[in-house]
């Protein structure tokens, strides 16, 4: 029988082939002499593939991550990085936490875990907080609102039936319009209180009806691609809700001065969304090559009243994500200067089980 000892000193390599932890060992000019399994899996590339390759152009490393990891090796420095970013070998960008130690063979240890999902959980989570919390204030702000303005109508339909003259009407007319006109822009704001009438939709045809009523409205040079995955099953949802929550997205995208948009479907497995899990989920991504979301707003995007064009209501996202969030799904994005995508993930089993 083997001791303790004997596995820990005798058969390390055994132990780093069973670790959920992705471990690389590089030279000190930075070429790749091992890997393990878990490291395979992360890079998504095969060992016989990559060993004795420079491991920085694998993984797209900056200048900086290699000037770092260069120092270690020559000058036995040890560090750590909370979140940093890499590429798989075929392409996929990755954010990881990764630590780097000198080891006394002029060899430089990789220790790399994946925290994308990790981040995107707590993201999830304050999107839903934020979202929440903006449907409570509205709510009070919307009683507080609707009664005086229901006051305000009614007393102005009272005066036009005692003015004797035609044209004082006009008056009342405006008055009575205008109430109304704010009536509906709070209930816009509050967003619909119904539970969502589901039944089994295509989200494909969903879509083609979006990408119809925008290209009615003949945006300049606006082209719209679609990337359709056509073995998506269908999914239990509102068509009319959906409508228009994906409106909302490509119809800012086309009003802020978008040539391109691509409306993309995908199927995630095993896909966490907020504090549930599920074996299968649709993945829409609408893309466009517009001016982007500023930065200064992209944390409060999706509040109400929150809008980077001048003649917006900045209502729009913030409907879009509640009626995303009555179907139990959520609304993430990532924006640059020319390129912005909003990303819709909706579950497509009822079962919350991976």
């Amino acid at each position: 029988m083997h001791s303790r000892a004997e596995y820990d000193h005798g058969h390390p390599a055994q132990l780093l082939e069973t670790l959920n932890t992705a471990v690389l060992l590089l030279d000190a000019q930075l070429h790749l002499l091992y890997l393990n399994p878990a490291a395979e899996n992360l890079l998504e590339i095969s060992r016989r593939q990559i060993t004795g390759q420079y491991w920085p152009n694998v993984v797209k490393a900056d200048a900086v991550l290699v000037e770092r990891l260069s120092s270690a090796a020559g000058e036995r420095n040890a560090f750590t990085e909370a979140e940093l970013e890499l590429h798989s070998a075929t392409g996929r960008r990755m954010t990881v936490a990764f630590t780097a130690t000198p080891l006394a063979t002029n060899q430089l240890l990789l220790e790399i875990i994946q925290v994308d999902r990790q981040l995107r959980i707590a993201h999830e989570e304050l999107l839903l907080t934020q979202q929440q919390s903006a449907r409570e204030l509205l709510r009070g702000l919307a009683h507080e609102i609707k009664n005086p303005l229901g006051g305000l109508r009614g007393a102005a339909q009272l005066l036009e039936q005692e003015l004797p003259q035609a044209d004082l009407k006009e008056y009342t007319r405006i008055i009575i319009g205008e109430a109304d006109r704010l009536r509906n822009l709070v209930d816009r704001m509050v967003g619909p209180n119904n539970v969502p009438a589901k039944r089994v939709v295509n989200i494909h045809e969903i879509l083609e009806h979006v990408r119809s009523l925008v290209d009615a409205e003949r945006y300049a040079d606006l082209v719209i691609e679609r990337q359709y995955d056509p073995s998506l099953p269908e999914l239990s949802a509102d068509a009319d809700l959906l409508i228009q929550a994906t409106l909302n997205i490509v119809r800012n995208a086309a009003q802020a001065g978008a040539k391109q948009i691509i409306l993309r479907t995908r199927a995630e497995r095993h896909f966490t969304i907020g504090h549930h899990c599920h074996k299968l989920a649709l993945r829409i991504d609408i893309i466009d090559d517009g001016p982007g979301i500023p930065a200064q707003l992209q944390d409060r995007i999706f509040y109400p009243m929150v809008t980077g064009r001048h003649e917006g209501t900045g209502l729009g996202l913030s409907i879009s994500q509640s009626l995303i969030n009555q179907h139990q799904g959520i609304i993430e994005f990532c924006s640059e200067q020319g390129k912005t995508a909003f990303t819709i993930y909706l579950p497509l089993e009822n079962t919350n089980v991976c």
